[in-house]
C-alpha cells in the first residue's frame, strides 16, 4: 500500500464515511476496506491515476451500502438512536484535512438521518467537500441531472433546520459551561432558564444503559432529566466528575467515572440563535463510549 496515499487522504475517506454512517468503528471498517480494495486493483494490474477520486468512490459506495443495511437494524434499536460521538482536540482534530468542523456537530449529523443514502452521499460531497458534479454522478453511478437533483432534494429537506446554528463557538462555549456549572450544582431552575421551552432531550442508551427510551420534552422535564443524571447518588459505586470537552468540534459535557477511568456519558447541546438550548443530546450506549479519551488537560 502506498503509505503517502494514505497518510494523505485517510482524513478524507474517514471525514466521508464518519458523516456517511454516523459511527467511528464502521467508518474506520469502511476506510480500512475501501484501501483494501484500492491495493487489491493496484495488484491486479489496474492503473489509478486519481487516487482521491478513485478512493472516495469506493468509500462513499461503501458507506451507502452499510446505510441501507443499518436502517433496518435500527427500527429494533431500543430507544432514539444517536450518532456515535467523538471527543475532538482543536489542536488534533479528525477534520482539520478538509476543514470540516461545521459538518462534524452532532446536531448536522442528526439532520442528515432525515435523506435517504443516495442525498446523504450527494449533500455531503457537494456541501461539504465541494466536489463537482460529474464526479459526484460517477461516484453515486448516476447522471449528472440525476445528481443535481439528489442535492437539491437534500437542501429542501434540511432548508428548514440548518439556519438554526448561528451562535458563535465562543457564546456556545460561555453557556455550556454554564449549563455545565447547573448540572453539576443541581440547579434545575438555572436549567429551565436556559432551555427554550420547547427543548428536547434525546438519550441514547441502546438496551445498554439506563436511558429515556423516548425523547423528553419542555424545558421542566428536560431539567429534571439532567439533574437526575448529575446526581453522584444516582450512581454511588463510581465517583463521577463532570469535563468540559469538545464533542463533534462543538463545545460540550463529559461524565467521567474516575473509579473505572471511562467516559460514562457524553452531552452535546444544540444552541439556537436566541442563545436557548433546543436540544440536548446525551449518548450513554457504552458501544459508542468505548472509543472516547478524554484530551489531557
Amino acid at each position: 500500500m502506498d503509505d503517502e496515499v494514505y497518510a494523505e487522504l485517510r482524513p478524507l475517506l474517514f471525514a466521508i464515511a464518519y458523516r456517511m454512517v454516523g459511527g467511528v468503528g464502521e467508518a474506520e471498517d469502511i476506510v480500512q476496506e475501501a484501501f483494501l480494495r484500492y491495493h487489491r486493483a493496484l495488484a491486479q494490474g489496474v492503473a489509478v491515476e486519481a487516487p482521491k477520486a478513485y478512493l472516495s468512490a469506493v468509500a462513499t459506495r461503501l458507506a451507502i451500502d452499510h446505510l441501507r443495511s443499518a436502517r433496518v437494524r435500527r427500527e429494533t434499536y431500543v430507544g432514539p438512536w444517536l450518532p456515535e460521538p467523538i471527543v475532538t482536540d482543536p489542536h488534533d482534530d479528525p477534520s482539520a484535512h478538509a476543514e470540516l468542523a461545521d459538518s462534524l456537530s452532532l446536531a448536522f449529523l442528526v439532520l442528515l438521518e432525515r435523506l435517504s443514502p443516495l442525498e446523504r452521499a450527494a449533500f455531503l460531497l457537494r456541501e461539504v467537500l465541494d466536489f463537482p458534479y460529474a464526479e459526484i454522478a460517477r461516484i453515486v453511478e448516476r447522471s449528472e441531472d440525476s445528481a443535481r437533483q439528489l442535492v437539491t432534494r437534500a437542501r429542501r429537506h434540511l432548508a428548514d433546520e440548518r439556519g438554526r446554528y448561528e451562535v458563535s463557538r465562543e457564546r456556545h462555549a460561555q453557556l455550556t459551561a454554564q449549563f455545565v456549572q447547573a448540572c453539576a450544582e443541581g440547579d434545575a431552575s438555572a436549567l429551565v432558564g436556559m432551555l427554550a421551552e420547547d427543548a428536547v432531550a434525546y438519550s441514547d442508551g441502546g438496551g445498554r444503559a439506563r436511558a429515556a427510551r423516548k425523547p423528553i420534552y419542555g424545558a421542566d422535564r428536560v431539567a429534571r432529566l439532567l439533574v437526575g443524571i448529575a446526581r453522584p447518588e444516582r450512581a454511588p459505586e463510581m465517583s463521577i466528575a463532570l469535563h468540559a470537552v469538545d464533542v463533534n468540534g462543538a463545545p460540550g459535557l463529559a461524565l467521567f467515572d474516575e473509579v473505572g477511568a471511562a467516559v460514562v456519558s457524553l452531552l452535546s447541546l444544540d444552541v439556537g440563535p436566541d442563545e436557548r438550548v433546543r436540544n440536548v443530546w446525551i449518548v450513554v450506549n457504552p458501544e459508542k463510549l468505548a472509543h472516547v479519551r478524554l484530551p489531557a488537560a
